[in-house]
């Protein structure tokens, strides 16, 4: 393994994967380092609950592949190629869909080739079910892999079909209907505490039995078991290692909720885990986000681990230390803002390991927890990932992107000399104090808004963001330089929203993502809102974003945040789905063709992700751990099959 570190690594379909360097890890004292071990491991072994969540047939699949990967001889042929590029396709989506657009990946191999493939492999290499014959492995398993009608997409969010029947997810039984679902649901909610309401199906598969609904729990002796109780074993180990006895107790806590599966302990775990801000390292591990559910209720499985980046924190401390007021000068109606911050922390972090839904794939900004009542009662917790943004910057560094859609010279040095600055700004707002604002009319919860629950909150904390940003409190607090910085991520962002996002969709296919229908709803609605502020030029056969009024755009971006933060505190469905619908989720195929035809000749991947460090243990003399290592060179097909042989067969 080449243990020198670099930030590009290889390159294939639309993905480029990237390398994060865990700065400072060598300065660690043992016991942190083996805290960081054993919380890696804990945050490795939950890999295939994950995939199992994104949909019912990806473990075989994967293992299926992965056989013929390894063992198929004719590799130097045009079909073997394309197969790799589908197999490392499938590996970074954790499943058989995109892993963004939640589209099904479409073999360019032939069924014919991976037939003979697998007629060629010795069957104990193959995902045989007990009693079942190579033949009707294929009969049951093609129509996945080649037919684009079968579990066509991962997560549909289409207001005119049952979400849940026509989602492959894997998150309810194949014969349970969304309306069975959501009275399911309804009930649970109508019967439980109305104040303080844990995350109802938050770890839980819904089925039917004899006709009947019921929950497969995900947890020590239930569903996912075997799995869990690798994490319980790692998060066990990681328990001498604690920093403080208040990490002890968070870890603790943790691992007594995987044992009961009880949502009551996961809310006492949020709290502890939000109040422990005294510690170097800090992770997460558990049921999480709730995207891949249409419903919006069950979380996929994550984990990470992560050190504090003391300098950078600064900067996030800063803003949560005047949370309320931000608060209280808040655009919104003053009924839905906050009359206490409390608990608000930020930190800027270091990725040490990902995991689960945060690998390859990971988000540069998290805010936790999600659940509404915890966050008004005890506050919360954002930290901004800097060494994952910094891979981001050093992969873009010539790439010729900016050139290519930015209007004109004056606009690139703008984003030239404040644009990092102003992202990671921008990330902070939004993590750190966006999606801690506000507050919720009583008996509302954030699920009333149903499949549009998170389209609305990821643009109610970028409206926050871009509304703060140009707000001179942050040149006052030393955040910004000048109040001339803001207008740098007010252009790169409604770009994106306008433009430049729609490289990462197919020809013929619309917005799908939450982040994405965020980001095209606030552009669009202030381009058709507020048109004297901002406008698409025509140059040369080319469309731009040209900037008429910064100032503007900002009044602009208050009265979104102020129907948005209504939205969500109301639980208004049909100004959500309006919202939406609207402004998030079509596109114009004409501008799209363009925009696709523009990038391609630059030669780039839209999508980027990344390989995870190795850490070993190193024994002394006696067999005594003296120290761990860390080690960067691991490619890419190595580390996710060592992944697929270390981490599997648990599900």
């Amino acid at each position: 393994m080449n243990d020198a570190f670099t930030y590009n690594d290889e390159r294939f379909a639309d993905l480029q994967m990237l390398r994060y360097e865990v700065r400072g890890f060598e300065n660690l004292s043992l016991r942190q380092k083996l805290l960081v071990y054993h919380l890696s491991e804990a945050a490795l072994w939950g890999r295939d609950i994950l995939w199992d969540q994104n949909g019912r047939y990806n473990l075989r699949i994967r293992r299926l592949l992965e056989a013929v990967y390894e063992n198929y001889t004719e590799r130097d042929t045009d079909q073997f190629r394309v197969f790799t590029i589908y197999l490392k396709r499938v590996w970074f989506s954790n499943g058989i869909h995109h892993h963004y657009g939640c589209q099904k990946l479409l073999p360019e191999f032939s069924q014919e080739f991976l037939r003979e493939a697998v007629m060629q492999l010795d069957e104990r290499l193959l995902p045989l079910q007990e009693g079942e014959t190579r033949e009707q492995m294929i009969d049951e398993l093609w129509p996945v892999i080649f037919d684009p009608s079968v579990e066509s997409k991962r997560v549909n969010l289409s207001r005119d079909e049952d979400i849940v029947l026509t989602s492959a997810c894997n998150y309810y039984g194949e014969d349970v209907t969304q309306a069975e679902a959501e009275a399911f649901y309804a009930r649970q909610k109508a019967s439980g505490d109305a104040l303080r309401p844990v995350m109802y199906g938050l770890n839980s598969r819904l089925v039917k039995e004899n006709g009947q609904l019921k929950e497969e729990v995900w947890r020590s002796g239930g569903l996912y078991g075997k799995a869990i109780d690798h994490i319980i074993c790692e998060l066990t180990s990681a328990l001498p290692y604690a920093e403080n006895e208040r990490q002890q107790q968070v870890i603790q806590t943790l691992i007594d909720f995987y044992r009961t599966g009880d949502l009551q302990t996961f809310d006492q775990y949020s709290i502890q885990w939000l109040q422990e801000t005294d510690g170097e390292i800090d992770f997460t591990n558990g049921f999480i986000e709730v995207y891949g559910d249409p419903l919006g209720l069950k979380a996929s499985w994550e984990g990470y681990v992560n050190l504090l980046d003391k300098e950078a924190t600064r900067r996030a401390q800063t803003l949560s230390d005047n949370a309320q007021w931000f608060e209280d000068h808040s655009p919104v109606d003053p009924c839905y803002r906050k009359r206490e911050c409390r608990g608000v922390s930020a930190k800027v972090i270091q990725a040490a390991m990902l995991g689960g839904d945060l690998y390859p794939a990971s988000a540069i900004g998290i805010n936790l927890p999600n659940s509404d009542w915890l966050r008004a009662e005890y506050g919360s917790k954002s930290v901004t990932i800097s060494n994952l943004t910094k891979a981001y910057d050093e992969a873009a560094k010539g790439s010729g992107f900016r050139e290519e859609f930015v209007i004109d010279t004056e606009t690139l040095q703008l984003i030239s000399r404040y644009g990092t600055l102003c992202d990671d700004l921008h990330t902070d707002l939004h993590e750190c104090l966006g999606h801690g604002s506000g507050q919720m009319k009583p008996n509302v919860t954030a699920d009333s808004l149903k499949n549009y629950a998170s389209v609305i909150e990821e643009a109610r904390a970028d409206l926050f963001a871009l509304y703060y940003l140009a707000d001179a409190k942050l040149v006052e607090l030393g955040l910004l330089p000048d109040a001339e910085a803001y207008k740098a991520n007010y252009y790169t962002y409604l770009l994106n929203g306008l433009l430049t996002q729609m490289v990462r969709i197919q020809p013929g296919h619309q917005i799908e993502e939450a982040h994405m229908r965020n980001r095209a709803l606030i552009a669009r609605w202030v381009m058709e809102h507020y048109a004297s502020a901002l406008c698409l030029e025509r140059h040369a056969g080319k469309t731009f974003l040209r900037i008429k009024d910064y100032s503007l755009l900002r009044t602009a971006f208050a009265c979104l945040l102020r129907e948005v933060q209504r939205i969500k505190s109301e639980g208004d469905y049909a100004a959500a789905s309006y919202l939406v619908e609207t402004y998030g989720v079509r596109l114009d195929a004409t501008l799209h063709r363009e925009i696709l035809a523009r990038y391609e000749r630059l030669n780039l991947a839209p999508y980027k992700g990344f390989i995870n460090p190795q850490y070993e243990l190193v024994r002394g003399t006696e067999g005594e751990i003296a120290d761990v290592r860390i080690r960067y060179g691991e490619p890419y097909d190595q580390q996710m099959l060592r992944y697929g042989r270390q981490y599997c067969g648990i599900v």
